[in-house]
């Protein structure tokens, strides 16, 4: 479906997390528009994006928006979908798979597991924690992923053991999910942070807290191996 559409496209807004390598050929009569957001600087604010998809699909044009991941699990999906549908325009949303599950499968670690995990917490780490959700989070048990918070990571350690998850939780962050150049870095909950310093993690990543990651195995050169096979470009995993 993705494929199909980007084919038919006459515009294709993405930005940095989308599968963005080969769009001129999955788009050859496309205009390709980059409205990615990074970290501290932002390419466009999100009610200019939704300007440009309204605008581009009033002009008669067919518009993509392309994400990574999942447009409705801290994709903003939401917000552009209720914005064309205030402004007439009608949007097909074709689902994909959120880097919360993908991400952490591509480094080897199962989110559930029986006898180990039985529900995994999918939470937001853009923004620091407030000491009741640090509480509720290190009263759930199961499996934790945060998104987008490698910023917060200190923050939401010292929380957890604060409200007494122990030291020696197995802790991963996954950088550069489903890339060539993917890593993970595991850690106990005591060393996270130092671990995370040494080895310069940066976003994108992916960080899983629980007991689930010490089921990971060869995650990142399976991951690599993969990306090779779909690419043809040689893949290095570290």
């Amino acid at each position: 479906g993705a494929v199909r559409a980007l084919g038919s496209a006459d515009v294709v807004l993405y930005d940095r997390l989308a599968p963005h390598a080969r769009l001129a050929e999955l788009a050859p009569d496309a205009e390709l528009v980059d409205v990615g957001k990074r970290p501290g600087h932002h390419a466009l604010p999100q009610e200019e994006i939704e300007a440009l998809l309204i605008a581009h699909a009033r002009a008669g044009r067919h518009v993509v928006r392309l994400k990574g991941g999942d447009p409705y699990v801290f994709g903003r999906g939401g917000e552009e979908v209720l914005a064309c549908h205030r402004a007439g325009v009608p949007v097909e949303v074709l689902p994909g798979v959120t880097s919360a599950v993908a991400v952490p499968g591509a480094a080897g670690i199962p989110l559930t597991h029986r006898g180990i995990s039985r529900l995994f917490t999918v939470v937001s780490g853009h923004a620091p924690f407030s000491d009741d959700e640090l509480r509720h989070l290190a009263g759930l048990g199961g499996t934790i992923v945060v998104l987008m918070g490698v910023n917060t990571l200190p923050q939401l350690a010292a929380g957890l053991a604060r409200h007494g998850m122990r030291g020696s939780m197995p802790v991963a962050i996954v950088e550069r999910g489903f890339r060539c150049d993917q890593r993970t870095t595991i850690a106990d909950l005591s060393g996270i942070v130092s671990a995370a310093g040494l080895a310069g993690v940066a976003s994108p990543a992916v960080i899983v807290v629980g007991e689930v990651v010490r089921l990971a195995h060869d995650g990142d050169r399976t991951a690599a191996e993969l990306m090779e096979r779909a690419t043809g470009f040689a893949a290095v995993a570290t």
